[in-house]
């Protein structure tokens, strides 16, 4: 709460705009592509900053859905047909990240393509199982599956997914084989849980209705702190694995942008972050603080490409 305080404090003073060769920044709407479907905990998250940006500089941040291709159609576009002019931003995510060692074809550089603005936060992931599977804890799901090699299945949002390969990593720490069942979504995960057809959902928190009903057990959280929902779930680095997975996302633009550009909206969108009515819209949905400013954006953009990389080549992953 303190950390909170202070930035929400150093957040206070009104902004300068940059002034710059045609005007004061922004002189005219700002868009805001999103690469997923409207609706949802992040469609929200963005649209009600934009209510505060157009409130706060006059001007507004359009919100634009591009669903498709992975989550990539928002990151072609900055990297092919975008001006550096801080005109149009787009919400950046690991997939994006990940995408260019998936695939053989020309994409972009993950780090130096993009200019990073600000990470702003992640989805709550988690081991979610039966009440019926007979496990209380994760150990006692490793101890199922070392006993079963290559028996137990796991569900998740799809091949090459945050949680895929996290989950992949977990089995390697513990020597275990599982069988991976990709679908579209976590609704599709509980779906294929209650029916049996999978031994676990390790996938984000759609499955807390489920879980508060008592239809489903929640074994670990992935957050870095525990879920104020369900305080007596452990997290993965509760458990020792020193592990926290929760996908962080945030924004970035076309790469060249201004620096005083790039610092005004990274100020802009911290002060938005910080905010009674944005903190109070992420307690509500349990989302995690994951900000960093641009050069700890950049710096954590750089070494998780070098993850993704390792991982997606240990699985002998490829979208060709």
């Amino acid at each position: 709460m303190l950390r909170r305080t202070l930035i929400a404090a150093t957040a206070l003073p009104l902004l300068a705009r940059p002034s710059l060769g045609q005007g004061r920044y922004p002189n005219r709407p700002v868009k805001f592509m999103i690469p997923w479907a409207p609706g949802g905990t992040l469609d929200g998250f963005m649209r009600l900053q934009a209510e505060i940006f157009q409130q706060e500089f006059g001007q507004p941040l359009i919100i634009e859905n591009r669903p498709g291709a992975r989550g990539t159609l928002a990151a072609i576009q900055l990297v092919t047909q975008t001006r550096p002019d801080g005109y149009t931003i787009a919400h950046h995510h690991l997939s994006v990240i990940r995408h260019p060692f998936l695939t053989r074809r020309q994409t972009w550089d993950p780090v130096n393509d993009f200019t990073y603005i600000m990470q702003q936060s992640g989805f709550v992931f988690g081991h979610v199982v039966r009440p019926d599977s007979g496990w209380n804890t994760l150990a006692e799901m490793w101890a199922a599956a070392r006993a079963r090699p290559g028996q137990l299945s796991y569900a998740t949002s799809g091949i090459a997914t945050s949680n895929h390969l996290a989950q992949e990593e977990l089995c390697e720490k513990e020597g275990v084989t599982m069988i991976h069942v990709p679908f579209r979504g976590t609704s599709e995960n509980i779906t294929a849980l209650l029916a049996k057809s999978v031994d676990l959902i390790a996938n984000s928190n759609a499955w807390q209705p489920n879980v508060e009903s008592g239809q489903l057990k929640l074994l670990a959280v992935w957050t870095r702190q525990r879920l104020s929902a369900f305080p007596d779930v452990p997290t993965l680095n509760d458990l020792g694995y020193n592990m926290v997975v929760t996908s962080p996302y945030g924004i970035a633009g076309p790469k060249g942008m201004d620096p005083e550009i790039t610092e005004f909206l990274h100020q802009a969108f911290k002060r938005m972050q910080f905010s009674d009515q944005i903190q109070a819209y992420m307690r509500r949905n349990d989302m995690p603080d994951e900000y960093l400013g641009p050069a700890d954006y950049t710096a954590f953009a750089r070494d998780r490409a070098v993850y993704e990389e390792r991982m997606v080549r240990r699985l002998n992953l490829n979208i060709d």
